[in-house]
């Protein structure tokens, strides 16, 4: 009796064992497995929050290319996030003086971004505070908005077919957008050079062409692919990109960034390396 009932106890306790493991996996399932992207009723991806709704777009490990040791400059991201394969910076065909301020801006943060100076290109995805998408069909436009930066957006324009021949150079430059399945694909010229293009310092000339993809690949995940065409830099066109990930519950808000600027450190760079000998003015 006494060993039949010690048997009944374990038996019990593997079950209750498996009903555990059981339950916690179904429990991960369901925080893993994403929703479908949403749409709208014409069958489009809507890259913003459903109507109705709140959330904005923060990027995970935002860099286009990577240090062929370290960390480098980027956040990073969280164990498993979803990372794009970039190339390293010795894969990434700089011309050599474009190399050499790369890494002249590695060790001497100037930045344009922490002075409160619009970023075009994929430095605007890397934008502190998340970015939104605003769709305007009926207005043919999209429109990219910034939290972290100077009360600026980008347009997207959704009913061209060229840009316009006498352009003048801006942060953001001229974009048109079309949809290619279920991704929205960006041309962009007509920039100009007082921007980075990444946190790091990848520089570039007024030669500057963007080819930008956007893929909603669910609910709260957002694929970013840049193709960067500049002559002026780059010895032939190079890929990089990252995710960003969907936060609900968030909106943009008001922002004044001349006064709540942390960046001090980036405004001097390091310490030990920086180049006082010139203004800091971008």
């Amino acid at each position: 009796m006494r060993h039949h009932l010690i048997r009944l106890v374990l038996a019990m306790l593997v079950l209750l064992t498996v009903l555990t493991a059981v339950s916690f996996v179904q429990a991960q399932g369901q925080q893993t497995l994403a929703k479908p992207a949403p749409r709208w009723p014409d069958g489009r991806v809507n890259l913003g929050p459903t109507p109705g709704e709140a959330g904005l777009w923060f990027p995970i490990d935002a860099r286009i290319s990577s240090p062929d040791s370290g960390q480098g400059r980027g956040p990073g991201g969280p164990p498993g996030a979803p990372r794009y394969p970039n190339l390293k910076y010795s894969q990434v065909p700089f011309q050599p003086w474009a190399r050499a301020l790369l890494d002249y801006r590695l060790d001497n943060a100037f930045e344009p971004h922490t002075r409160c100076k619009p970023s075009g290109g994929p430095r605007q995805m890397m934008t502190p505070y998340g970015i939104e998408f605003v769709d305007l069909p009926e207005l043919k436009r999209m429109y990219i908005m910034d939290v972290g930066g100077p009360h600026t957006w980008r347009t997207i324009y959704m009913n061209a077919r060229e840009h316009p021949q006498a352009l003048s150079p801006s942060y953001y430059g001229h974009s048109i957008g079309h949809w290619d399945a279920d991704t929205l694909v960006v041309d962009t010229v007509g920039f100009n050079e007082a921007f980075w293009l990444d946190r790091e310092g990848s520089p570039h000339t007024g030669q500057l062409h963007l080819i930008e993809k956007f893929t909603r690949t669910d609910m709260r995940t957002l694929k970013y692919e840049v193709t960067i065409d500049d002559p002026g830099a780059y010895t032939a066109p190079w890929t990089g990109g990252f995710y960003l990930q969907w936060t609900p519950g968030v909106e943009l808000f008001e922002y004044i960034c001349q006064e709540n600027n942390f960046a001090s450190g980036l405004m001097l760079g390091a310490e030990e390396s920086v180049d006082r000998g010139s203004r800091i003015v971008p």
